[in-house]
């Protein structure tokens, strides 16, 4: 009978079955990494000799059709998308300059010498050197992932190299759109003016219109799923419209990838749904995709195939190596960030094997027998396939290993960071089923990096309607648990039955420890009620910096962050604490902070951040006078969040002001997106002259320890480096 079943199925090679085929590919990404991983091969090069393997060049039990390179093509755009989403935007910004030369020189290096090589080595005619050397200088970033595993993808060297493709490829390919035009007598002055003005149009579509798009579409649909969909359909009409535009759409899906970067936090479910999608799928079938390309037996065609391969391998790799290394060098960048960028920038695939199946593809001619005179002949086709392969995996091994050092590198860091960072625990309270996801988000921002700060989630039930108070906390508590979940985050659930929420509230506090309390304002704030009889006895109960969040609007469609800071506001003990959770805020958010507070208190935030490593778009405006609190009503535009930096009753930055602000806030900014924070204090009955005293000399000096310390950092590191 199985024998029976078993005839009704084709099983011939390559194989037609779509079940089959889809199973066959599944097990293939499942298990491929796995094995190859267990030889300390990297899991990328596991998949593209597995295509090899299985591909129309090995055992034939896949045909290259058009479902793989329809895959294949999804892969590549989602890899180039990835890089542009994960990009510290900041620092990509910062580090213009140098991505502008290092992309010249990744260009200019592979071109020159593979220009000369092809022209005199290999005897090849001037148009065609120059089309097969302009193919030397793209790369692809097939190594990425590997990166993006390790968590390092934020540092300078990467964004370097991931800008640098962009300017390489796009060259590259203005010289491919040339030569195509020069064989066919088609170009021209309106040819270039044209493109010219087509690209223009592209990237003006893409930088001005799609943010519009995003951010309303992200205000108006919560559902994750729906979410998700958007993004990719973003994605995929920004890379068409580089198709019309006469680029190519790997460009595309890089730029809407820079777009879309402000709009998907780095610790977001919907961040996590991306990177999973595309891991698990895309991106492997891409991989799989280059390895069906791959055909081995050209390392047995004759002389002729060998001695292009290994010009093609030589000048290609070696180059790259050149334009890396000088820029470690014009740059003094470390070792590992120029193991790095020539890890990156060494793998050929996608926009390589455009630019030479086109040359390829384009007759300039006939023989006497009448076969076709191609602008680049077979051998170069097959040196390339090789190319491909042998750059694939030398690019795997080198970004492996660099990424391994610079994680080990930032775990180092991290473990020389202040016990302060170690022990914060935030609390987030949970009263308000419609509040959830926003409050849990905000939570996570304020959270480190590192895995050891605790975020818990509290919700009290008191003793009126105890029994349908219990069934609302495990729905609300349900749905903060799986929220946190999609991004990876876990968060520590807390059901506390207490006859005063308050008081449930507060004991939570004291008893984990709590460092952060973030509280959501109740639904029905006035001018009399704003904060509300709970959070008031907890603000006057609490002394740790609290923050009562009001959101109308997602946290990622934001485009400012305006502080209003109260005089004296930098000798209070929670100071630096709360300015370096802003600063997280904001550059995790990509949005720029905008401070309104006195000088004095604006000079000695910008020093501080001028001495930061952390890069953050910031702009300072002088204002003391609290009397006209209402000028930020005018100042204030539809997607700002407005962070007030109050203070308790009798403390030093407290303002007499403070008292209105339940009426201007309950009457002037009804729909504005806001945060009350209180800074943290010291328990009362403490001499407060003696706190400000020297906390005010602490902020005086920290500066300059922040300079000492570094300088001697560097001198201990350069004693080790002489021994």
């Amino acid at each position: 009978m199985l024998m029976i079943l078993l005839s009704s199925i084709d099983f011939s090679l390559p194989l037609q079955n779509p079940v089959i085929i889809f199973s066959l590919v599944l097990f293939i990404i499942l298990f491929a990494p796995i094995i190859f991983n267990k030889i300390k091969v990297p899991h990328i090069i596991g998949l593209i000799i597995a295509g090899v393997i299985v591909g129309p060049y090995g055992l034939n039990l896949l045909k290259r059709d058009s479902s793989i390179v329809l895959f294949g093509t999804v892969g590549l755009l989602y890899i180039m998308f990835l890089a542009g989403l994960e990009i510290d935007l900041a620092e990509f910004k910062k580090n213009r300059k140098r991505i502008l030369i290092f992309g010249l020189l990744t260009f200019l290096f592979p071109l020159v010498f593979g220009t000369l090589a092809s022209y005199f080595v290999l005897g090849y005619g001037f148009l065609s050197s120059l089309l097969l050397a302009s193919m030397f200088s793209t790369h692809t970033l097939v190594s990425y992932p590997i990166a993006s595993k390790y968590g390092v993808t934020r540092n300078r060297a990467i964004s370097m190299t991931v800008g640098g493709t962009m300017i390489t490829d796009i060259l590259a390919l203005l010289i491919l759109a040339g030569i195509a035009g020069m064989t066919k007598e088609g170009v021209s002055s309106a040819f270039w003016l044209q493109l010219g003005l087509s690209t223009g149009i592209f990237v003006g579509t893409v930088f001005a219109v799609f943010p519009i798009i995003i951010r309303w579409f992200f205000k108006h649909f919560e559902d994750s799923i729906s979410q998700y969909i958007f993004v990719l359909a973003m994605v995929f009409l920004a890379s068409f419209l580089a198709e019309v535009a006469g680029i190519e759409a790997i460009i595309g899906a890089f730029f809407s990838g820079l777009v879309l970067n402000k709009f998907v936090p780095h610790t977001s479910p919907l961040m996590n749904r991306i990177d999973f999608v595309g891991n698990a799928l895309f991106i492997p079938f891409f991989l799989l995709s280059v390895g069906m390309l791959v055909d081995v037996s050209v390392l047995v065609k004759g002389w002729a195939a060998l001695k292009v391969a290994g010009v093609i391998l030589f000048v290609a790799l070696v180059t790259k190596y050149l334009a890396a290394v000088l820029t470690q060098k014009i740059f003094k960048l470390s070792a590992t960030e120029g193991k790095m960028i020539f890890g990156l920038s060494s793998s050929h695939a996608a926009a390589t094997l455009a630019i030479i199946l086109v040359g390829y593809n384009i007759i300039t001619g006939e023989t006497a027998s009448g076969e076709p005179i191609r602008l680049l002949n077979e051998d170069v086709l097959n040196g390339t396939i090789l190319l491909i392969l042998v750059s694939c995996g030398v690019s795997s091994f080198i970004v492996e290993d660099a990424s391994k050092r610079m994680a080990l590198d930032q775990d180092q860091e991290g473990a020389n960071g202040s016990t302060e960072q170690l022990d914060e625990k935030i609390l987030v309270s949970l009263a308000y089923p419609d509040m959830v996801t926003q409050l849990v988000d905000f939570g996570i921002m304020l959270k480190q990096k590192k895995d050891i700060t605790s975020i818990y989630g509290l919700n009290i039930i008191d003793d009126e309607n105890e029994a349908s108070n219990a069934v609302n906390s495990k729905k609300i508590l349900g749905k903060a648990l799986s929220h946190a979940a999609a991004s990876e985050n876990n968060v520590i659930p807390i059901t506390r039955y207490d006859s005063s929420i308050s008081n449930g509230i507060v004991y939570t506090i004291k008893e984990h420890n709590v460092s952060d309390v973030v509280i959501g304002l109740h639904n029905q704030a006035d001018q009399h009620t704003f904060l509300g009889t709970k959070a008031e006895s907890i603000i006057k109960r609490v002394y740790e910096t609290i923050y009562i969040y009001k959101p109308t609007q997602p946290l990622n469609t934001f485009k400012r962050i305006v502080v209003a800071v109260p005089p004296k506001a930098e000798t209070e003990p929670g100071f630096l604490h709360w300015l370096r959770k802003l600063m997280m805020i904001a550059k995790e958010a990509g949005i720029p902070l905008n401070f309104y507070a006195t000088d004095y208190t604006n000079r000695l935030i910008k020093r501080i951040m001028d001495r930061s490593p952390e890069v953050i778009n910031v702009n300072f405006t002088e204002f003391h006078n609290w009397d006209d609190f209402l000028i930020f009503s005018r100042e204030l535009k539809p997607d700002d969040l407005f962070i007030i930096i109050s203070s308790r009753k009798g403390y030093s930055s407290y303002v007499p002001q403070f008292n209105k602000l339940p009426y201007y806030l309950s009457h002037y900014f009804l729909k504005q997106s806001l945060i009350l924070l209180y800074p943290k204090q010291l328990e009362s009955g403490i001499n407060m002259g003696d706190v400000e005293q020297s906390n005010s000399e602490l902020i005086e000096t920290i500066s300059d320890q922040i300079d000492a310390i570094g300088k001697a950092g560097k001198y201990v590191k350069g004693l080790f480096k002489t021994k």
